[in-house]
């Protein structure tokens, strides 16, 4: 039913602003002024954001949110997973355990967006525009890299570096993944999520969230051991896990 979008899209709205003014008056000082506890603190925030807006959805919206799998949340581990709503997001941070994902983001969340853009710098997420050119291109290839050899925390990535429109995988690209992938070795694991992608965006929640049937998997770990190594032949596989693991949960699903 939309009623039930539409209470739902405001009381996370709301809510989000609320955060966004506690996030920059307390959880931001908290963090600065304790630095030995910067990732817990940092660590339950993001996961109550994450339970905010998906018991929302669910509770209130309608939507189906299936129960999620576990991520180990050490150093060194790195989560790739498909790309179909703006929900994607809070599913990852919400199977992560014991720590949060630092999360490669579009550039233009960084500005003008109520708690996003804050959170993306708050969290030192690394940012990539598929427009940039020249050095600024370069800028944001050098903050991957250096986010991938010093992240404490476990790191995430939407190879297909957009949104699907028809629920498929897309063809990954390749460059971030493959700078992440060279900075280290990594355990990598693949998430992938199904039935969110007719309600894609923000705006899609106000015509209804009840069809939203969502399935979640989870493939790995993954060993990557050897960062020098061509990493050709191992994208491949991880986008095959990818596809392979969506076809299985629609297969048990029901649909296709």
């Amino acid at each position: 039913m939309k009623i039930r979008g539409y209470v739902a899209l405001t009381v996370v709205c709301a809510g989000l602003l609320l955060a966004d003014l506690f996030q920059r008056l307390v959880i931001q000082p908290a963090a600065w002024l304790l630095p030995s506890r910067r990732i817990a603190i940092l660590r339950a925030w993001e996961h109550f954001l994450a339970w905010w807006v998906l018991v929302n959805v669910s509770v209130v919206g309608g939507a189906r949110i299936p129960k999620l799998p576990e991520i180990p949340g050490r150093e060194g581990v790195l989560i790739l997973m498909n790309h179909q709503s703006v929900l994607d997001i809070p599913l990852v941070v919400a199977s992560v355990r014991g720590s949060y994902p630092r999360i490669v983001t579009r550039k233009r969340y960084q500005r003008g967006i109520p708690l996003i853009s804050h959170m993306v710098r708050l969290y030192q997420y690394p940012v990539v525009d598929p427009r940039a050119k020249g050095s600024q291109m370069q800028g944001q290839l050098d903050g991957i890299r250096e986010a991938a050899r010093t992240a404490k925390v476990p790191m995430a990535i939407f190879p297909e570096g957009s949104r699907t429109h028809d629920g498929e995988i897309r063809r990954f690209r390749r460059t971030g993944l493959e700078l992440i992938l060279a900075q280290r070795a990594w355990t990598v694991w693949v998430m992938v999520g199904d039935g969110f992608w007719t309600r894609a965006k923000v705006k899609d929640f106000s015509g209804g969230m009840a069809d939203i049937e969502g399935r979640v998997g989870l493939r790995g770990p993954f060993a990557w051991d050897d960062p020098e190594a061509d990493p050709t032949e191992f994208i491949d596989a991880m986008r095959s896990e990818m596809v392979q693991e969506l076809a299985d949960l629609r297969a048990e699903g029901g649909s296709g």
